[in-house]
């Protein structure tokens, strides 16, 4: 069996803060990176795919949901930590939910709808780093 090749260089990903009824979707990792976090659905960029056909990609792949991008929420980059972890450059967008229920793929094993504003209180669920700060960036884009 073949060891798995590290890339050399940072890669590129996009996320989706995905808005329903004023509230957020959030998903669990159900494998690494990031096991166990909860988080926004998405995935590294594909050579030659816009940021927004990555995205639409992603989140119909791991959710099944059809959504409506609206803007940019912010980025974030992360570091490699240890040896065999990667090098991200991820790109989080604002988005409306447009249709389907969510259907988790094998890359994720929960889900949940909360509001922007409950996001403090939840001490017991483990959140990816930056994710408040760009969920609340994404409600401000998404407006009322």
């Amino acid at each position: 069996m073949s060891a798995v090749i590290q890339p050399t260089h940072p890669q590129i990903a996009v996320s989706a803060a995905i808005f329903r009824d004023g509230k957020v979707l959030l998903t669990r990792r159900a494998r690494s990176p990031a096991k166990g976090f909860y988080s926004l659905p998405g995935g590294r960029v594909e050579f030659g795919e816009s940021l927004h056909q990555a995205l639409t990609r992603e989140v119909d792949e791991e959710t099944g949901l059809a959504i409506e991008i609206i803007g940019l929420a912010g980025w974030r980059e992360v570091l490699p930590t240890a040896a065999g972890t990667g090098h991200y450059l991820i790109m989080s967008f604002a988005a409306r939910w447009v249709a389907k229920e969510p259907a988790l793929n094998e890359e994720l094993d929960d889900y949940r709808w909360i509001a922007p504003d409950a996001l403090a209180s939840l001490g017991d669920l483990k959140l990816t780093g930056g994710l408040e700060e760009v969920i609340l960036s994404a409600a401000r884009l998404i407006g009322p």
